[in-house]
């Protein structure tokens, strides 16, 4: 019998891309507050979701993972990727939650978990300025006057630059934040005259557990997207940048909120 909680299922299912959940993970992120063109954050929104605010937030994520195992990251090719995240405001039956219309990653393992949580993941080459403990001109202070960079490339064109200065610490993260997002799971069919029927599409809230947030930074920030030839994220591009920020955290997933089956309506 073949086993595996992902394909390939083989016979030891070992080959799996993806393991069985849960799945842990820790990460250090960059994020950039910012509001968009009100217009354009409605259109992203899928059925079910209504507009709340132009608010909107770029996060830049190191990301190090483990299975129950906990070795993962031993192998570091294995257990580690960084992705860029765009977030957008929405309501959910009067409730303010976040959406997320575009995510891209740089390892196919996280690009299938992605999938199965309904987050878009596509892939993409993002780069973060990492701190370090002894003093040098090659890193910034984690602190007061700190700069941090990160930039997003995709298909070998830039399309994403951000720079955070620190200025303080606070106790409030970016908004909207990506605990708790709203997405679509969307699955196509390819069956000759279904292929405006999805076999799977799905309005999903993530639900995580045993979430830990470290001391968070805040200060001023610069977000630029530069035009691309088809993806639509410049649509999303800033009017408006409110704040930057730098934290790490960890969760733990295993579950998912199955809200609405969109194809019934």
């Amino acid at each position: 019998m073949l086993k595996g909680y992902s394909l390939p299922r083989t016979p030891k299912g070992t080959s799996s891309l993806a393991p069985t959940p849960p799945w842990h993970y820790v990460g250090t992120c960059l994020a950039v507050e910012y509001e968009a063109a009100p217009a354009a954050v409605a259109a992203f929104l899928p059925q079910g979701l209504t507009f709340h605010s132009p608010r909107c937030a770029a996060y830049f994520v190191e990301w190090q993972y483990a299975s129950d195992a906990g070795d993962e990251y031993l192998d570091p090719a294995r257990s580690q990727y960084r992705e860029t995240i765009i977030l957008i405001s929405a309501a959910y039956e009067g409730a303010a939650v976040a959406c997320c219309p575009f995510i891209w990653v740089d390892q196919d393992v996280s690009l299938f978990r992605g999938w199965a949580q309904g987050w878009p993941k596509q892939i993409g080459s993002t780069w973060i300025t990492r701190a370090y403990d002894l003093p040098s001109p090659a890193t910034p202070v984690l602190g007061p006057g700190g700069r941090f960079g990160a930039t997003l490339a995709v298909k070998d064109r830039r399309l994403v630059e951000a720079v955070v200065t620190l200025r303080g610490q606070t106790t409030e993260l970016p908004q909207p934040t990506f605990a708790g997002a709203i997405n679509t799971r969307h699955f196509p069919e390819l069956a000759a005259g279904k292929h405006d029927r999805p076999a799977v599409y799905e309005l999903v809230q993530l639900k995580s557990r045993d979430v830990q947030v470290s001391p968070i930074w805040k200060g001023e920030a610069a977000l630029t997207f530069f035009d691309h030839p088809y993806l639509e994220l410049p649509d999303l591009r800033p009017v408006k940048v409110l704040a930057g920020y730098r934290f790490s955290c960890a969760l733990t997933v295993d579950d998912l909120i199955l809200l609405r089956d969109l194809r019934q309506r």
